[in-house]
């Protein structure tokens, strides 16, 4: 006679400090899933109750008090029938821990506390949190259940724990943070971590994004032989129902479905879209705004936006100069036109020139006064900056900047010019990935002209001007830039892969001398294993000697 259990995923967007609205979100869902999917267990993410990640919000005391709050109406409200997990921070004793309590009956019948913390900048576990010391296994359906959090998961000892406590299967929450093929990498140690155990493990994970992270949910069931036999649909709420038939000797895993695997360019077009949508709506922006130039960077910003949020919401402005090309403009246009956004065009050549006028007797007593240099390519970006903010403060759009991580790497971008802004879509993509992603989006459905594709890229700072005046090819410096960002190799180790020693040198010397560009510079969502902001943390003032 097997033994039945009925579990439902909730993998949802909670939002960070709203705990009266996490509160309702975890009732409502917990009243769907035992009258319309009859689950015997519901699992939420983990600190579900204060949405992922509070960071110094744990630390005012009144989040305590809401905690408390929140817990008692969860004993009250919740379907007594049904067995809830649900994460949340606690103090005990003046030590914070990251919890999951199990709800029955009316009642708090257990709580486990997350004992491996992990190290991770984008997690800040070990800054708010202690570790717990005890596992726990809780009962349902007759069945001893294992239950893990966050990183207890990716630890082997918290396995050989639940194998010493003989539980039938493990149950894991989760506010996983995205970036490329994160998915596979999860699934691959969940089915290691399944075989070894010889149970099945269910992995419950938020979705959403935070500021800079995105959570694309993730949210999979494995068998106790490793085989994937659940996956959730990437960067969408879904209550995911998985019904397991427990035997002697088996478990056999029914009612669920396996979502394919997005393409690496689909998985971040999406993670772009969710997070800038999440960005803009829980930060009350009434829509968006950006310098639309006719370049493939702020062709695919637009793109993004127009998707993530519709046309009705999307402002562009297209502010040409002297050296601005026709096609760029013609080229701009058109984009808005096929996207259907509001379009402008604003002139800047009567800014610059009065700056120019300002500064000339200025510069006058100055050596090569006379020479056009990046004093007057900035005034253009600095002017076209001004333009964006005074609309942003008439309109309430946010302003989106448009330099990719390639140029924020090297600091190919002006102070308070084109960085001026509140959002970085794409402050953490390299410029060989946005043309991946414009070709991507493109295969959709064409928004972006083919010319701004094929076209040699150009800052239209001064006459003639393109990107290569100043940079390697982009497929030289991105994979230079890959390895020193996000690999952390050093010079030489860079140079023993063939590339030439100057070259690497110049490039590793512009990277660090614009760490204070960038800690100036507007946040932007995290794709990549490494990205600009917490994950990479340099002085801004040293005096390390750059090779070893």
């Amino acid at each position: 006679m097997a033994t039945v259990l009925r579990t439902v995923l909730a993998q949802l967007n909670m939002r960070v400090g709203d705990i009266d609205g996490n509160l309702q979100r975890i009732l409502d869902s917990s009243v769907h899933a035992l009258h319309h999917q009859q689950a015997d267990l519901i699992v939420f993410p983990e600190l579900s109750l204060c949405g992922y990640n509070a960071q110094d919000l744990l630390l005012r005391d009144s989040m305590q008090i809401r905690i408390e709050r929140a817990l008692d109406r969860l004993c009250t409200a919740l379907p007594h029938k049904l067995h809830v997990l649900v994460g949340y921070p606690w103090v005990e004793h003046g030590v914070r821990y990251n919890c999951c309590a199990h709800f029955h009956q009316g009642q708090l019948q257990a709580v486990y506390k997350k004992q491996f913390l992990p190290s991770d900048p984008t997690a800040f576990g070990q800054r708010y949190f202690k570790p717990g010391q005890q596992p726990l296994c809780i009962g349902v359906n007759n069945l001893n259940i294992a239950i893990g959090i966050g990183e207890d998961i990716w630890q082997s000892a918290f396995i050989e724990q639940a194998s010493a406590a003989n539980a039938d299967m493990i149950v894991s929450l989760n506010a996983s943070t995205f970036h490329l093929n994160k998915q596979s990498e999860r699934e691959q140690m969940l089915s290691q971590h399944a075989q070894h155990a010889q149970m099945p493990i269910l992995y419950a994970s938020q979705v959403g994004a935070q500021d800079d992270v995105i959570f694309d949910g993730g949210s999979c069931t494995v068998d106790a032989q490793g085989n994937l036999r659940q996956r959730a649909p990437a960067f969408s709420e879904q209550l995911c129902a998985v019904e397991l038939h427990f035997t002697r000797s088996d478990c056999h895993i029914e009612r669920s479905t396996v979502e394919p695997l997005l393409s690496e360019e689909a998985s971040v077009y999406q993670a772009l879209m969710l997070s800038l949508r999440n960005y803009v709506e829980q930060n009350g922006f009434k829509g968006v705004l950006l310098g639309l130039s006719g370049g493939i960077d702020s062709a695919l910003v637009l793109a993004i936006a127009a998707d993530a949020l519709g046309a009705d919401k999307v402002q562009a402005v297209m502010m040409p100069y002297h050296y601005t090309a026709q096609i760029s403009q013609d080229d701009a246009a058109e984009q808005a036109r096929i996207m259907g956004v509001d379009y402008k065009t604003l002139a800047i050549a009567p800014m610059v020139e009065a700056f120019s006028q300002t500064l000339a007797p200025v510069f006058a007593d100055m050596p090569a006064s006379s020479a056009h240099d990046t004093t007057e390519e900035n005034l253009q970006a600095r002017c076209r900056g001004n333009l964006l903010m005074a609309l942003s403060n008439k309109n309430g759009y946010l302003v989106l900047t448009t330099s990719n991580k390639s140029e924020t790497a090297v600091g190919y971008s002006t102070l308070y010019g084109d960085m001026a802004g509140g959002f970085a879509l794409l402050k953490d993509v390299s410029k060989l990935l946005v043309y991946r992603l414009a070709r991507y989006r493109n295969s959709l459905g064409r928004v972006i002209p083919e010319r701004v594709i094929t076209r040699a890229p150009s800052a239209e700072l001064s006459p003639d001007q393109t990107d290569a005046d100043s940079l390697p090819p982009y497929e030289v410096l991105d994979e230079i830039l890959r390895l020193y960002v996000e690999e952390d190799q050093s010079a030489h180790a860079i140079i023993a892969q063939g590339f030439e020693h100057d070259m690497v040198m110049r490039i590793l010397r512009l990277v660090d001398l614009s760490e204070y560009k960038r800690r100036q510079a507007a946040l932007g969502p995290r794709i990549s294993k490494r990205s600009f902001g917490s994950d990479r943390r340099y002085p801004v003032t040293n005096h390390w000697q750059r090779g070893d």
